[in-house]
C-alpha cells in the first residue's frame, strides 16, 4: 500500500493496520478460551435477535440468514438494525465483534451452506 492510499484510508475512518499486527491480533484472539454467552450484554435482545446474531457474527449475509430461519429480506434486516439499536453499534462489523466478546459465536464455527450452523441443523437443501 503505497502512501496515498494509506492517507486516504485513515482519512475515511477506517484503520490501517500492518499485516504482521494483523496476524498477531488473529493469533491472539483464536487462542483465547471461548466463553459462555454474555448474558447481561445480549439480555437486551429477543431470542431471533440473538440468532440472527450469531449468523451474522458467522459471517452469513442478510440473503443466507434469510434462507436459513425461512424469513423475509424485511424481516432480517428488522432485526439487524433493532440488534444494532439495542447493542449501541453503529454497523455490522461491531455486531460481529459484539458475537465474539460475548462468546455467541466462537471461531471455528460452520457458516457456509452444508455444514452445520449449530447442534443438530444443517442448511436446509431445497433452497438455491
Amino acid at each position: 500500500m503505497d502512501l496515498r492510499q494509506a492517507i486516504r484510508t485513515v482519512a475515511l475512518g477506517d484503520a490501517l493496520l500492518a499485516p504482521e499486527g494483523s496476524r498477531a491480533l488473529i493469533e491472539a484472539f483464536i487462542t483465547r478460551s471461548p466463553k459462555e454467552p454474555d448474558a447481561r450484554r445480549l439480555k437486551v435482545l429477543t431470542l431471533r435477535e440473538r440468532e440472527v446474531l450469531t449468523l451474522v457474527g458467522r459471517g452469513l449475509s442478510n440473503i443466507e440468514i434469510r434462507r436459513q430461519l425461512f424469513l423475509s429480506p424485511a424481516t432480517v434486516k428488522t432485526h439487524v438494525n433493532r440488534s444494532m439499536a439495542k447493542l449501541g453499534v453503529r454497523d455490522r462489523a461491531q455486531l460481529v465483534v459484539i458475537g465474539y466478546e460475548s462468546g455467541l459465536v466462537r471461531p471455528g464455527e460452520a457458516s457456509g451452506p452444508g455444514e452445520a450452523s449449530g447442534p443438530g441443523e444443517t442448511w436446509p437443501k431445497r433452497f438455491p
